[in-house]
């Protein structure tokens, strides 16, 4: 029998311990857990990997150095007053001492700019969740659905965004509705394609079972097909969250306003190439945190099986 103590520790441990600790006791036969002995503290010099550390400061710090070395020798060839990393750095410091300020309406601060982009991004995203991912379980769910809308997903997929953007000018007759539809023009498909074929890759007998027990179409949907298919459709909104901030910026350009693709092209006609290059690594720094922030949830939600 199982002691007390063993029944505590279930309680208080983590799902993937108790399959640890289950699978233990049915690979070895025993009923009762079996603890070691925790090992001995290792002496204060070998809790830290220096060597470990150096190796994983050096690479980005020389990446850098490649990169700011390279910057420094256009800026020495270059005849048209190509901009240094080191007054790049001052313009840059003049920026973001005041990034909220307002001047009109296009003049403002680049924080208020990347606030504007990131608003058309997350509206355009977010139709494109509401519509993409339902559309994908259809399709992925029945056949006939599938035969129907992969031709047409076929041909759409591959087009430009940004030629899509005409055709939002002239339904919505404004700029800003026009890039929120290309945004969600170009969020749609990956969303649709993946959560297609995590459907599609369900295990048959779970939907065997489904059907032994007569599960209604809602419980299979969310009892058997959002856990299994979740991880597919969180890359497929990882892709499409990457692909929308690459397109708001073109799109930005072409259609002006408050944004930060606007703001590039402002100061491009300023020839003020400082502020462009700040933009770039701006436009980077926002890509690289919404990458991060969706690679953090799709890890949340994706669970492993804990090997014997």
């Amino acid at each position: 029998m199982v002691s007390a103590v063993f029944h505590s520790s279930l309680q208080a441990a983590s799902l993937p311990a108790i399959k640890k600790i289950a699978a233990h006791a049915v690979s070895t036969g025993v009923s009762e857990p079996i603890y070691s002995q925790s090992p001995a503290p290792a002496p204060y010099q070998a809790l830290y990997d220096w060597r470990g550390l150096w190796l994983k400061v050096l690479p980005p710090v020389l990446g850098f150095g490649f990169l700011l070395g390279i910057w420094a020798i256009i800026a020495m060839k270059s005849t048209n007053n190509f901009p240094t990393p080191w007054a790049t750095l001052k313009e840059a410091m003049v920026i973001f001492s005041d990034p909220f300020y307002q001047k009109g309406p296009n003049d403002q601060g680049i924080g208020w700019n990347v606030l504007s982009s990131l608003k058309r991004v997350a509206v355009g995203f977010g139709l494109a969740a509401v519509v993409g991912i339902p559309v994908g379980f259809m399709i992925g769910r029945f056949t006939f659905l599938s035969r129907m809308f992969n031709p047409l997903i076929s041909l759409l997929r591959p087009v430009s965004p940004l030629a899509w953007l005409p055709i939002g000018l002239m339904v919505f007759k404004g700029a800003n509705p026009a890039a929120i539809w290309t945004i969600f023009i170009c969020s749609i498909w990956p969303m649709i394609i993946n959560t297609a074929v995590g459907v599609q890759r369900v295990p048959s007998d779970y939907m065997n079972v489904a059907r032994v027990l007569n599960l209604s179409e809602w419980k299979i949907v969310s009892k058997i097909l959002f856990p299994a298919v979740l991880p597919y459709m969180l890359t497929g909104v990882r892709l499409a969250v990457g692909t929308a901030w690459l397109v708001i910026v073109a799109a930005e350009m072409l259609t002006g306003g408050v944004g930060i693709g606007f703001w590039v092209w402002d100061e491009w006609n300023n020839l003020n190439v400082a502020h462009i290059i700040i933009a770039i690594f701006m436009i980077g720094i926002v890509g690289l945190v919404l990458e991060f922030a969706l690679i953090k949830l799709a890890t949340a939600f994706t669970f492993e099986e804990v090997k014997s």
